[in-house]
């Protein structure tokens, strides 16, 4: 599914960003005018332009705030939001120590935090207790109600944040009457720049806690608790919910199989890799890596996000990072998502595999290219997106209320 770019990994950016203008996270006409000014392949340019348009946005948000004209400020703050984000996406050689790459983050999250309380029920941001310190979330209330609503419980995959679970799902869950709880775990966002916590394969350890914060809020029900993975989530999530069955459902967004078989490799670097000669491995994965801007930034990113300090030490790792040893102890309804184009999964039926491994109650949905569904998570396509999830979710895992017993006889 092309976009704007020839470059895949541009390209997929900009959809990513331009998908977010269905809940004013971006103005299509912005998306298409800072495009046409980045080289394909150029990231100064690519973070220099993004900034620029973030810049001006920001100052409209600005503007708008001294005129008290609420509504414009905030769909400009989450505009801004988002093309801080992008602006900062590349900046991988390293993300720890790079001042640009923290200030864009931070104008990224303070543009959302401060959009956020001008809308019209704002979320509360929140701190989930996590072994000896807390995860940041985001809660969001459907009504003040006492009565017992669902709840969506979502988290991120390799490079999402959690502002972004707003996007993803939690507006459009709002808007139809879910409380919806985004955090971020450990290798995402905040949680990985600040602490220092890289992913671990282990997610239940981090869902528990946070299935137990949102049961202790008023007004959630216990029983319709709903957990929804994105991108890399999807595996995360699903092997949560292989112990954790409190969960009424999970979704899959996109469903992962296991995360070694995304990297494609000549045979003998693995052989190289097993036989830990790991000074020859390591240069060949870097001369393959750079080839292309994609690649490039995966190879850096994993390595950030995994805690990994060379690419051979990362392939080590990516073998616990998989379903077929826990799949089968999955009790509640799974909804399976995949997309037909998934620039990172693709041709490995990894939905196909985590459906068939599967012995709850299962649904299967391909997005695909004709429909405009068929890049990563959907991006660009959210609406359908969300068709499918609340769909499912009325079908599956929100069980009808007990009908009201008969008026007696007189």
């Amino acid at each position: 599914m092309k976009f704007l770019f020839d470059d895949p990994a541009f390209d997929y950016q900009a959809l990513r960003a331009a998908g977010y203008a269905d809940f004013g996270g971006a103005q299509l006409g912005e998306v298409i005018a800072v495009a046409s000014r980045i080289p394909g392949g150029d990231t100064d340019a690519w973070r220099r332009e993004w900034t620029a348009l973030a810049e001006r946005v920001h100052g409209l948000a600005a503007a708008a705030l001294a005129q008290r004209r609420t509504l414009d400020a905030r769909g400009a703050l989450l505009r801004a939001h988002t093309y801080y984000r992008t602006a900062e996406f590349f900046l991988r050689d390293d993300p720890l120590h790079d001042p640009e790459a923290a200030r864009l983050m931070r104008l990224s999250k303070e543009t959302f935090a401060e959009a956020a309380g001008l809308m019209e029920r704002p979320p509360e941001f929140v701190r989930i207790p996590y072994g000896d310190g807390s995860l940041p979330g985001y809660f969001y209330r459907a009504d003040d109600s006492a009565g017992p609503r669902p709840t969506l419980i979502h988290h991120g995959g390799i490079d999402s944040t959690l502002e972004e679970g707003y996007f993803f799902i939690a507006a459009a869950a709002q808007a139809r009457g879910y409380h919806v709880l985004c955090f971020e775990g450990p290798g995402q966002g905040s949680v990985l720049r600040e602490q220092g916590l890289t992913f671990r394969p282990d997610w239940e350890e981090v869902v528990t806690p946070v299935v137990d914060f949102a049961l202790a809020q008023p007004g959630v029900d216990p029983e319709r608790v709903t957990l929804v993975g994105t991108s890399l989530g999807g595996l995360l999530a699903v092997r949560a919910a292989a112990f954790e069955h409190r969960l009424a459902g999970c979704v899959a967004h996109d469903a992962v199989w296991q995360l070694g078989d995304v990297v494609w490799l000549p045979p003998f670097v693995h052989e190289w890799v097993e036989q830990g000669c790991d000074d020859f491995a390591n240069p060949v994965m870097y001369g393959i890596a750079v080839q292309q801007t994609f690649t490039r930034w995966l190879l850096r990113q994993a390595m950030w996000t995994f805690g990994a300090q060379s690419p051979s030490e990362l392939l080590r790792r990516m073998p616990a990072f998989g379903l077929a040893d826990v799949v089968g102890q999955v009790r509640c309804p799974v909804l399976v998502l995949d997309a037909e184009e998934d620039m990172f999964f693709a041709g490995l039926e990894h939905a196909k595999k985590v459906y068939t491994g599967l012995n709850s109650p299962k649904t299967l949905h391909v997005f695909t290219s004709d429909e405009g569904g068929g890049a990563h998570c959907h991006s660009g396509s959210m609406t359908l997106f969300h068709d499918r999830v609340f769909s499912w979710l009325a079908e599956t895992a929100e069980p009808e209320a007990p009908a009201p017993e008969p008026a007696p006889s007189v």
